[in-house]
């Protein structure tokens, strides 16, 4: 199956990252042969604006606008309160108070009028779901604005519900991805690799299938491919790029001998996300800890302990988010990283 759709020279595909991938970074992607990709689910939707602007001033190459579509979570002051409660003596260590309330942070393309009219206005080439699907009409109306639509499966039944939807192309994001799992529902996670979930995909679906998860170099996007994909798609691959928004702090930890070993958690945000353990998942996310807030909820007090934390200079509690071939990432420009990365795809492919 073909990603022609896509409009781009190599089947790399660079992963969006919310607070991390920039439009320098998607930028240099695109312009490269790959397709450069930004979120803009973590801002305001003016904010989404410029940044899709900015992207576009700095290439003419397609490039990809992410959104998130999770139903907003419920708050529920109990709960919250408990798990403030679990955090002081954290805020503590560094001198700081829990905060008294927290609230949600992120909006969904679920509902966000702010942010389907941005998309409408400013029509980037590629919209990408995330967390879900939003309603028939949003899809509808993006499909006539002729935007191509991309959304994330981590099972065959949310592979189908992309495909009846009439999503373009289908993302199959395996258990090894870094960063926030995109089920459709957190509680039903089945946990299927890439490779598995993408065989799967390609044979029940008649949409082409991109792969996400675990990939680092040209021989995992040739495995990929080998196995139906029209394209990979590497995230934690880019994050040691230049033109990436990673500190100093998570460029050192995934440099080091810690990113052999990665983790999902739901403590850091309230939704399960893979990343490179630290006190953060092993303390507060302990067993036996209270029930962590919704998504969005939890993520208003686990930024504030970071950044209290931060204020200590200690990254031991950075949702320092990185997939589980983190071992093998590498420091070079983007544009460099995709060169290489089509040479080894090429050669594994013989």
């Amino acid at each position: 199956m073909s990603c022609a759709a896509l409009g781009i020279d190599y089947p790399i595909i660079q992963a969006p990252m919310a607070g991390t991938a920039t439009p320098a970074l998607a930028a240099a992607v695109s312009n490269a042969g790959g397709l450069g990709s930004i979120s803009i689910a973590a801002v305001q939707a003016e904010a989404g604006r410029q940044m899709i602007r900015e992207t576009r001033a700095a290439t003419s190459k397609p490039f990809n606008i992410n959104v998130f579509c999770h139903r907003l979570s419920v708050a529920d002051a109990a709960r919250e309160q408990a798990w403030l409660a679990h955090l002081q003596p954290y805020f503590a260590e560094f001198g700081a108070a829990a905060p008294e309330a927290i609230r949600d942070i992120y909006c969904s393309f679920q509902e966000d009028e702010g942010q389907l009219q941005v998309l409408l206005e400013e029509r980037p080439p590629i919209v990408s779901f995330h967390l879900g699907l939003p309603p028939q009409a949003r899809i509808d109306a993006l499909k006539s604005a002729g935007i191509t639509l991309l959304a994330s499966a981590t099972t065959l039944e949310e592979g189908l519900l992309a495909q009846d939807a009439g999503i373009d192309i289908i993302v199959a994001q395996g258990i090894e991805a870094g960063g926030h799992r995109g089920g459709f529902d957190p509680a039903h996670d089945q946990g299927i690799g890439t490779l598995a979930l993408v065989r799967v995909l390609v044979k029940h679906l008649s949409r082409p299938v991109i792969a996400a998860g675990g990939i680092m170099d040209g021989a995992g996007i040739a495995a990929a491919m080998n196995l139906g994909a029209c394209a990979a798609q590497l995230g934690t691959a880019f994050i040691l790029c230049p033109e990436s928004a990673a500190n100093e702090a998570y460029r050192r930890m995934l440099g080091s001998d810690r990113a052999r070993v990665t983790q999902v958690t739901t403590a850091i945000s309230g939704r399960p996300a893979r990343g490179i353990v630290n006190r953060f998942m092993a303390e507060v996310g302990a067993p036996g800890h209270p029930a962590v807030p919704g998504f969005g909820i939890a993520y208003d007090a686990g930024k504030q302990l970071i950044a209290a934390a931060a204020k200590a200079g200690n990254a031991e509690f950075a949702a320092h988010w990185a997939g589980q071939g983190a071992a093998l990432a590498r420091t070079m420009p983007a544009a460099e990283l995709v060169a290489v990365l089509q040479r080894e795809y090429l050669a594994a492919r013989g």
